[in-house]
């Protein structure tokens, strides 16, 4: 072909019909890549179930195990990519008549194809596995926003066997565990439990009990319970302080959670993309040692 420029007409070669691309090298590269990081993710895993025991005393603590498992990704990316990258490099087929900026290009697109490839081949394989860890990342979040995490606080009634939950239970708990209250038949406060029930479900959403729900928990107790309406208040907030604490504690959970799904998301941006430059590096590098490769 001719090519114009403002001073004459060059003339350069024809240009070629072959793809400057080597698919074959690249998916060599993407499934070595892939291998290796199932390979030391299941080392990892083997390793770090080793650290974890049911006895506190021989258990690592929760801060190593975090840092060690981050490390732990780090290297397996960086090893991964850089193995699979330089397994591309090396397996491309030798660009003649290319210049050496070209070649440099070539071996770094490369690089960064045989890691998204592996990428993607990893995504299909481990994909529940990282549908699943964002899923829970999420729905803490949207637990911790929408106060559904005091849930836990209590259970509403259950219909079909009547039973209630911790906190109903110690509220209408008898004064006189031998006996019922005067005037109450055993088995007869269902609908006394549904009410507790329904009123602590509120104030779990709410963040907390009313004046008026109070006061008629108090009444409540005590009428059910035999216990002096002193007593009954004294019960009643006892118990309302526990199922707070319980929600916060609920609360806590979930937003640790999210926390730990959000740096696990970030970290893990991080590394992929340290990863995608690793490989572009080893790729370049593996084609060099390819291209200044002697024959004997």
């Amino acid at each position: 072909m001719t090519v114009f420029s403002s001073n004459s007409e060059v003339s350069a070669g024809p240009e070629s019909s072959v793809s400057a691309v080597s698919w074959g090298a690249i998916i060599a590269g993407g499934v070595v890549a892939a291998a290796v990081t199932l390979l030391l993710t299941l080392l990892g895993t083997g390793l770090g179930l080793t650290m974890i025991s049911p006895w506190s005393s021989q258990s690592a603590s929760v801060m190593t195990l975090s840092v060690t498992t981050a490390i732990w990704i780090v290297i397996v990316q960086w090893l991964s990519a850089g193995l699979g990258g330089y397994m591309t490099g090396r397996l491309r087929t030798k660009w003649v008549a290319v210049h050496t900026d070209e070649v440099y290009f070539r071996d770094t697109a490369h690089g960064l194809l045989t890691w998204a490839l592996a990428t993607v081949l990893l995504a299909g394989v481990l994909g529940s596995a990282l549908t699943s860890m964002i899923g829970t990342g999420i729905q803490a979040a949207s637990t911790v926003t929408s106060g559904a995490a005091a849930a836990g606080v209590t259970k509403a009634v259950d219909g079909a066997s009547g039973s209630s939950s911790y906190f109903v239970d110690s509220l209408l708990r008898p004064a006189d565990p031998r006996k019922p209250a005067a005037g109450q038949q055993p088995g007869s406060d269902d609908n006394a439990s549904a009410q507790i029930a329904t009123i602590l479900a509120n104030s779990a959403v709410a963040g907390s009990v009313s004046p008026d729900d109070q006061s008629y928990l108090v009444q409540l107790v005590a009428a059910k319970t035999g216990l002096s309406e002193a007593d009954a208040k004294a019960r009643v907030d006892a118990i309302l302080k526990k199922a707070d604490d319980a929600k916060v504690k609920a609360q806590q959970a979930a937003d640790a959670a999210r926390k730990t799904g959000a740096k696990i998301a970030l970290f893990g941006t991080l590394s992929l993309l340290i990863g995608a430059f690793i490989a572009s590096v080893a790729a370049v590098l593996g084609g060099r040692e390819r291209d200044d490769m002697k024959t004997f």
